[in-house]
């Protein structure tokens, strides 16, 4: 081919790409597959399917580019990251997948400046995971006689972790028996989770202060790359 043929070629893939010469990558949520379909999102990014630690980012879409509002250290399941779809309860893994965020949560009061739906827990309040309850993956005060306490969270007893945290909709619309339940984003324990996404508490907190229910937030958790790859949700 003629170098100026080749030369035209790589300009127009660069047009497609939305790049220019000499330009880094594309924001990581202009890379996703899809984002939910809002103007925010959260990513949690770790770099294999076996870490426990990574990057949560919490993203703004303004005039059409992604720009990062704000960053912190992760931690993941203390199994790692496994395919959403696939994954079991009690397995001690971290979901991948992209999510909604329904509602958050805390002991402590909402950060100021919280704007979505903000439950405050109670003496009574539990997160039902008993397979068998009618309330399984669900907020449930006081806990209902078909969910057992040893299959549920206790939430006050959590008083590191549950002082501020979101609700993530893995599982939630039409829960699946087995799969999973009560994971969240929430505030760093002594170690990795059970499955859950945590951040240190002032994280947390700005990542509270910044959602905002008209813009749709979702969470999209993965790995840099393979089969649980962000950037295939």
């Amino acid at each position: 081919m003629r170098p100026g043929v080749v030369a035209a070629v790589v300009s127009a893939s660069l047009l497609v790409l939305g790049a220019a010469p000499g330009a880094g990558p594309a924001p990581l949520p202009a890379r996703l597959a899809d984002t939910g379909g809002g103007t925010q999102l959260i990513t949690a990014q770790a770099p294999h399917a076996d870490a426990t630690s990574g990057t949560v980012t919490w993203w703004d879409l303004r005039d059409g580019q992604w720009v990062k509002a704000g960053s912190a250290t992760a931690r993941f399941g203390a199994k790692g990251l496994v395919e959403g779809t696939a994954r079991k309860q009690g397995t001690n893994t971290t979901p991948a997948g992209l999510y909604d965020l329904p509602f958050a949560f805390g002991i402590k009061a909402a950060p100021a400046g919280t704007s979505v739906a903000y439950r405050p827990v109670h003496e009574e309040s539990w997160w039902c995971q008993d397979n068998d309850s009618r309330s399984y993956n669900r907020w449930s005060e006081p806990r209902p006689a078909d969910c057992r306490a040893a299959e549920s969270e206790h939430l006050i007893t959590y008083a590191e972790q549950y002082a501020h945290a979101l609700v993530i909709g893995f599982n939630y619309d039409r829960p699946v028996r087995g799969r999973g339940a009560g994971i969240f984003l929430h505030v760093n324990g002594e170690a990795a989770t059970a499955g859950c996404v945590s951040v240190p508490a002032d994280a947390m907190r700005a990542v509270l202060a910044w959602a905002n229910p008209s813009s749709k937030p979702h969470i999209a958790i993965g790995t840099e790359s393979g089969t649980t790859a962000i950037t295939q949700y």
